[in-house]
């Protein structure tokens, strides 16, 4: 497996999960100031020119969520999803999606000091850290004592808006974030 990869990206989400899955992988770096993310030879594998990028033989996989929902299937041993079939695959699923749909843009409106307008689809980041606060509940994880996906996910958010804005300023969400930095395989941007 290949990752292209910059520290400086949502690639590093990518690699954490492969961390976390114990892959073998190589990782392919990228310079965004040589704009390889641009090249004709990137854009096969990524065609919106964008970081992070997976290619495991023939499949080319673009999208953090989606990198993670498929490593999380190629590496069952990992225990990082529950199983097709089982209760918790519903909630599981959800949580991966809202990462993206709900959680990121609403960060980036709050980064970027801009009002949330409801007919763009998706919460304020206040409401965000609410249901996530929610679905936290007393557990260390989304899922009680055990670490998924959705927390790969779901916690690099806050994890990135900590590294941009300092703390959340939410108690729970600021310990559920120190707990996935100190992971053994935990959040990190440089290397």
């Amino acid at each position: 497996m290949k990752l292209y990869y910059n520290p400086q990206s949502r690639a590093a989400i990518a690699k954490w999960m492969l961390d976390e899955c114990g892959a073998t992988y190589e990782l392919v770096p990228i310079s965004f100031e040589k704009r390889e993310h641009k090249s004709p030879e990137f854009l096969k594998i990524n065609p919106a020119g964008k970081l992070p990028a997976l290619v495991d033989g023939d499949v080319r996989i673009f999208e953090s969520a989606a990198i993670c929902l498929y490593l999380a299937e190629k590496f069952p041993e990992a225990r990082l999803a529950p199983p097709v079939g089982a209760p918790e695959r519903g909630r599981y699923l959800s949580l991966m999606v809202y990462s993206t749909s709900q959680l990121e843009p609403a960060m980036g409106d709050r980064l970027l000091k801009v009002e949330t307008q409801p007919q763009r689809g998706w919460t304020d980041f206040d409401k965000a850290m609410d249901i996530v606060e929610g679905e936290l509940g007393e557990g260390p994880y989304l899922f009680g004592d055990w670490f998924t996906a959705a927390d790969v996910m779901v916690g690099s958010m806050f994890i990135w808006m900590r590294l941009w804005a300092g703390p959340l300023n939410r108690p729970r969400l600021d310990a559920y974030a120190d707990r996935l930095q100190a992971r053994p395989h935990g959040f990190k941007l440089a290397q």
